[in-house]
This record gives C-alpha cells, structure tokens and sequence, in this order.
C-alpha cells in the first residue's frame, strides 16, 4: 500500500460531549497511523456550505442520499447558529500506507444497524429511522473521506480557510461576564508515542473530566530551543534542589571508596560544587526526553529545527482552568498521584509522567508562546503534499 494522507474531523457535538479522547485512542491504536496534524476550526458561512457540497459527489441514488444526509448535516451543525454560538471542530491529519481505507474502516459506514460497537460511528454516531425508514435522528460522530480523491479536495479546501476559520479560538465559546475564564496549556508528553497506542486519547479522556473547552490543538515538535526556553525555569529549581542530596551521596561514596570520613562542612562544600552540575545534568535530560536531544550534543544550527520527539499540545478554556487542569493531572510524581488522576494512570517517573499542565495563567501565556499554539502548520503540510 502506497503511504497516503487522510483525515477525520470530530463534530461539533462529539466535542461537547467530550468523546474527542476516545475517538482519538480508537483512531491511533486501531490504524496504527501517524497523526501529524491537529487543528480546531469553528467554521464560516463559506467554509461550512462548501464543504457540504463536495460531499456529495456519488452518482449513484443509494449512496448520494446518504452523502446528502451528511451534507445537510454540515450545513446544520457546522456554521454558526446567529445567537453568537460557534461550533468547534477538531481536524486529524494521520499519514501512513492505506491511510484512507485504515481511517474509513475504523470510522465504520453512516448506516451502522448490523454492528454493535467496533467501529467509531458504532460507539459515538447514531443513526435512528422510523418504522418506514425515514431518517429522525442522525449523529455521525466523525467525518472521513471515502476515497482518495475526496481527501485531496477536502484537505486542499479546510487548508485553505486554516488561517480565517481556524487556530486558536479564544472567542469561540461564551461565558458569564463574571466567572473567573483562564487558559491553560496541556502537553501530552513524548512517551505517549513511543509507539501506535490508546495513550493520547486516554489521557484527553481524563482532562475532560473537567467540563472545560479544547480551543487550541497542536501536534508538535519541540526544537531544542524551544525545550530550553520551557523548561528554563526548572534549571535554577533543580540546581538549588540538588546540592543537599549530592552532597550527601558523594559523602557516602568517598567514605566507602577511600575509607576516609568527611564531617558535615564538607559534605555542603560538595553540594555547593557538584549540586549545580547535577541539576543541569538532570535539566538537560528533560530537555532531551520532550526534544530528542541533550543540549551539550546540540549543534547551534540545529538548535531551531524541529526535534525527533512527538507531543500534542492543547489549550483549555473555562471557568478556573489552572486548577480545574492540574487536579486531574496530580502531582509531578506518579507514585504519589491519586488514584483516578492522569499521572497516577499514565505515568511512570518523575520525568516520564505523561502530561505537562501550567502552573498559572501567566506561565499559561509563556508557554503558550513558546510552542507556538497558534502556528498554522497544517497549512503548509497539505500544500507540499499535494502541489
């Protein structure tokens, strides 16, 4: 099979009802695809009728009533309604040999009477006909394109309105004049991808316990710089932090190598020393973890490129955000997570624990900076890939 672009595209409503992390497992875990691109829309007038009428495109009267049902529900479900409300979608890009026939067999067929549960639509969509056969209910979950061709026209048309109807939506969902609204930036770390898994999926999953909005999505890659500059605050944490423990640790060692005891003076003196050197030490092993290499091995004219470690990063919007975030994520150590939270499910040690989450809105902001949230990197992907 020849390696292919497809897409699926959460709707509207399995977004509100936060299906968005099991639609996300099922799709990496059951292609084995890559996902490449991520990008949250809340699509125009323009965008929303267009798209409509390229899905349908079948001559054949059987299947055409069934890609005028889907039409008809884009045009309904996907613009905005006039009360000042904007759907979000959410815009999976997955590269991979038979990515297409992958997707759409994964997603599962718009009519899913004859299957119970395997297939996305199967789980999340519903499709509900009267006794005559009249469609009264229809939710299909995901949309994905049936063939090549259609990927092709979609992917070139969502690539074209990314910047006008996608990005970051700070406006996109309406709350009280007098709640406390924050964003909080969320990254699903590298050892989530170590291999095609329900991991990433699993992890948003829990973050929607929350009841808060997904208004930013991204598949990053962090540069080394970038992973300097994140985790710059660290450093100085962890070469104050470890001078105490070093220098107890080198106090043991000399005294049971050289048989020589040293008195408490000079155990702090090797923490004054050699703590700041571990600390970086440390530092540059995280760096390393999100970006694929340690700083001290980075050449300076690669420092900028993007690093061989995969991370989604998503920003959440709502009513106290921060803490709402970081209570379902627990504490930096796994093994002192609570039972039920993100750290204590996916992660392993201190380092590979699975999620980042700000600590304030302020480093929200920061960090948000940092990766670039709003960068429209699906854009130029899908104009490489079909120019």
């Amino acid at each position: 099979m020849a390696e292919e672009l497809s897409y699926v595209i959460v709707t509207p409503y399995s977004m509100r009802k936060s299906r968005t992390g099991g639609i996300i497992a099922r799709l990496i875990s059951r292609t084995g695809l890559d996902l490449v691109r991520g990008r949250i829309f809340a699509p125009g007038k323009e965008l929303t009728e267009k798209f409509a009428d390229q899905v349908v495109t079948d001559p054949d009267p059987r299947h055409r009533k069934t890609q005028e049902l889907l039409g008809n529900y884009i045009l309904k479900n996907f613009q905005p309604d006039g009360t000042g409300y904007r759907p979000r979608v959410l815009l999976l890009v997955f590269r991979g040999d038979g990515a297409i026939a992958k997707i759409r067999n994964v997603v599962g067929h718009i009519v899913n009477e004859r299957t119970s549960g395997e297939t996305i639509r199967d789980t999340f969509g519903d499709y509900i006909t009267d006794k005559d056969g009249n469609v009264t209910y229809f939710e299909p979950a995901v949309i994905a394109p049936p063939d090549a061709q259609a990927a092709e026209r979609d992917l070139q048309l969502w690539a074209h309105y990314s910047d006008s109807d996608g990005g970051l939506l700070d406006d996109a969902v309406q709350f009280p004049a007098s709640v406390n609204v924050q964003k909080t930036l969320v990254l699903i770390k590298p050892d989530n991808f170590r291999f095609p898994n329900a991991r990433p999926g699993g992890v948003i999953d829990v973050f929607s316990r929350t009841g808060l909005y997904i208004i930013g999505f991204k598949v990053h890659r962090m540069s080394v710089a970038q992973a300097e500059e994140f985790y710059r605050p660290v450093l100085d944490v962890l070469m104050d932090k470890l001078k105490d423990p070093t220098g107890a640790r080198v106090r043991l060692l000399v005294e049971d190598e050289l048989g020589c005891p040293l008195n408490d003076d000079v155990q702090r003196k090797l923490g004054d020393l050699l703590g700041p050197i571990a600390g970086r030490n440390n530092w540059e092993s995280i760096v390393q973890f999100m970006a694929g290499m340690r700083p001290s091995d980075c050449p300076a004219d690669r420092r900028s490129d993007p690093g061989s470690e995969k991370c989604i990063a998503l920003v959440y919007q709502g009513i106290d955000a921060v803490r709402k975030i970081r209570e379902v994520l627990g504490p930096t150590d796994p093994s002192k997570a609570p039972p039920g939270s993100i750290r204590r499910e996916f992660g392993q040690t201190i380092m590979v624990n699975a999620a980042h989450a700000s600590d304030s809105a302020e480093n929200a902001e920061r960090e948000m900076k940092i990766v670039q949230i709003d960068e429209n990197n699906f854009k130029p992907l899908i104009d490489v890939q079909f120019a």
